[in-house]
């Protein structure tokens, strides 16, 4: 891979390896103090033993009072309004320490304490209160993102001990899930606050700094007033501080012409042009497990799986490099697939443990081998038993769920017009006992957001059924909450493809019917994927996504030069569906242009909907 590549995850490891040594001033052993969301972020690119390998003694949360006895009297709400400040999502925080942060010990005066804090009011409101009572003989400061000047000159006026050997600026302040999947794990961004919307701007901030580049081109979605405001709020941002001026464009990383120092692309997208990917099923692995398990920080409950042990109630699932070679090989592979590759792995490993059986072990050598392949072969063993558990529960649910009958027809309404056909199945499957209730209603959903505008739609009906059917009143309303949020008189156009030639569209209808039953539940393609293949053509329409601005010369959408790189920030979250397409796309045009998609969150139906309850 090219150093210079854009990469959410080299970028965050290459922060975390200066991190870890004070960027080459902290040597020795030393204390690593973080926050809620620091804490998300190190634990997606590295493990609490490969932190505790490089001379750190200690991880610990700087605001949590079962860590930091300097908050032993603050309360609980204290504790919580500084998680909320943070913007990560403290739901699975394991109530407040998370799996890479261990507890606090005492006797640790003589060492350093390296500090890695978002730059907020409360941090430093903890870092003043530390420093008027040190616990460690040194502070090497580093906040995750752009440091505001007052809360700058307020932690210079408060450390009387002159502890503070450096403050830094390392911009690691979003969660890095694959090399082209970055979020902000902020939830309910669909409509934002104006915290949230300050947390989304300084998210996409630090993805710009922490892969060291300035776009070329800002450009954004119409429909959306969100996506208009952060693209040029960002532009705004990048034109009044010199911080982004280090270069434009990329270093050479996404295509073959490096002379073309303005041919980085951010686009600015709304949620709200494409409500039918979150509602849709998924069959890649990734996505199916974030999907009926949920995947959250890269870690996956399965506490209440039936016959799972103790040891696999929550695994970790990372892409990130040396953490899982067979997930980050086949995170993107189908169902099918998964099964075959997972049969194959078993099989795998117990061929190598047979030949390490005790009954084998004849000599010393034998036995020193043994004890060298020990860890190796647990490891391993974990690994095996890990994917084998999660394979057996999404098989479990597929079959519960009737999820192959529901995904089919799912995939039937989101690619096709077909009226009549649709609501005669749709009812079917509302009567049916067969059909969970979740199903039932998104189903629906996906029914009244295409018909929406058709004469006759039906929606009424639909709606009535649900309730014989069993959906809840409160679910029910969903409906309508869905058509408010990103109903055919707000979204853009290009849904259901009202924005393709006829050419397109019988393309796409033929390639979908010749590649027959064994696409049945892949046939969706997210709006995403229209909106890369036009930018990189040079034909994404400039009525659709404006520029906000050309940072150099002034000249029109129509002469812009091909992007070689794109980053795609989706307001309102993006789904891991649109992760394996964009992941895909620079697979298949490695060395021409690459694309990396960050957003506000990373969504599944559940999540989702829970966010349309609140519109």
């Amino acid at each position: 891979m090219n150093s210079d590549q854009l990469d959410g995850i080299s970028a965050i490891r290459t922060y975390v390896d200066r991190l870890v040594t004070g960027d080459g001033r902290c040597n020795g052993m030393k204390v690593l103090l973080l926050d809620g969301a620091t804490t998300q972020i190190l634990s997606c690119v590295s493990t609490q033993s490969e932190i505790l390998s490089r001379e750190v003694y200690l991880v610990s949360r700087l605001d949590d009072p079962r860590c930091n006895p300097n908050l032993k009297e603050h309360s609980n709400n204290n504790n919580n309004s500084i998680n909320n400040e943070n913007g990560g999502d403290s739901s699975n925080d394991n109530g407040g320490i998370h799996s890479l942060a261990l507890q606090e010990e005492a006797h640790v005066g003589h060492m350093k304490a390296v500090v890695f804090l978002r730059p907020t009011d409360n941090n430093i409101g903890l870092l003043v209160r530390e420093l008027s009572r040190p616990r460690f003989s040194e502070y090497h400061i580093y906040f995750s993102g752009i440091l505001p000047p007052n809360l700058f000159q307020l932690l210079c006026e408060n450390d009387p001990q002159d502890r503070v050997k450096q403050v830094q600026e390392f911009y690691a302040d979003f969660l890095p899930i694959n090399p082209d999947l970055v979020s902000l794990n902020c939830r309910n961004t669909l409509q934002m606050t104006s915290a949230l919307y300050k947390r989304n701007i300084l998210g996409l901030q630090s993805m710009l700094l922490a892969n060291k580049r300035q776009p070329g081109t800002i450009r954004y979605q119409k429909s959306s007033r969100l996506a208009k405001q952060l693209a040029q709020d960002i532009s705004a941002n990048i034109k009044s501080d010199d911080i982004f001026h280090f270069r434009r464009g990329t270093g050479g990383g996404g295509g073959t012409n490096n002379n073309n120092n303005n041919n980085l692309l951010l686009l600015v997208v709304d949620r709200m042009d494409d409500p039918v990917t979150p509602l849709l099923s998924q069959w890649t692995y990734q996505a199916m497990v974030h999907e009926l398990l949920g995947l959250n920080n890269n870690r996956v409950i399965l506490r209440g799986v039936p016959n799972v042990s103790k040891d696999l109630e929550e695994v970790v699932l990372s892409s990130a490099p040396g953490h899982d070679a067979f997930f980050q090989s086949h995170r993107n592979s189908n169902f099918g697939e998964l099964g075959e590759a997972i049969q194959k792995l078993l099989q795998d490993y117990q061929a190598r443990s047979q030949q390490h059986q005790v009954s084998n072990l004849k000599s010393i050598e034998d036995m020193q081998s043994f004890m060298e392949r020990y860890p190796e072969l647990r490891s391993e063993s974990h690994t095996v038993s890990k994917h084998v558990a999660i394979m057996g529960e999404l098989a479990r649910l597929v079959e519960v769920c009737s999820l192959m009958d529901v995904s089919a027809f799912e995939q039937d309404l989101a690619c096709t017009d077909d009226q009549g056909g649709h609501l005669k199945e749709l009812m079917s499957k509302l009567d049916s006992s067969s059909i969970k209730i979740p199903d039932k209603l998104r189903l629906g959903m996906l029914y009244a957001l295409r018909y929406e505008t058709a004469m006759q739609n039906a929606i009424p009906a639909v709606k009535e059924a649900m309730r014989r059917g069993g959906v809840p009143p409160n679910n029910i309303a969903l409906i309508d909450a869905v058509l408010k949020y990103a109903g055919a008189k707000v979204r853009g156009p290009g849904l259901y493809g009202t924005n393709q030639s006829s050419l397109s569209k019988m393309t796409k209808s033929f390639m979908t019917s010749v590649q027959g039953v064994s696409n049945v539940y892949s046939q969706h393609s997210p709006l995403l994927m229209d909106t890369i293949e036009s930018a990189v053509k040079g034909k994404l329409r400039g009525e659709d996504y404006p520029m906000v601005s050309k940072l150099g010369s002034g000249i029109g959408v129509d002469n812009l030069p091909l992007p070689q790189e794109i980053l795609i920030f989706m307001v309102g979250g993006m789904t891991y569906e649109e992760a394996t397409k964009v992941s895909e796309f620079n697979e298949a045009n490695a060395g021409r242009v690459r694309v990396i998609l960050g957003g506000s969150t990373v969504h599944n139906s559940t999540s989702f909907l829970e966010e349309l309850k609140l519109i």
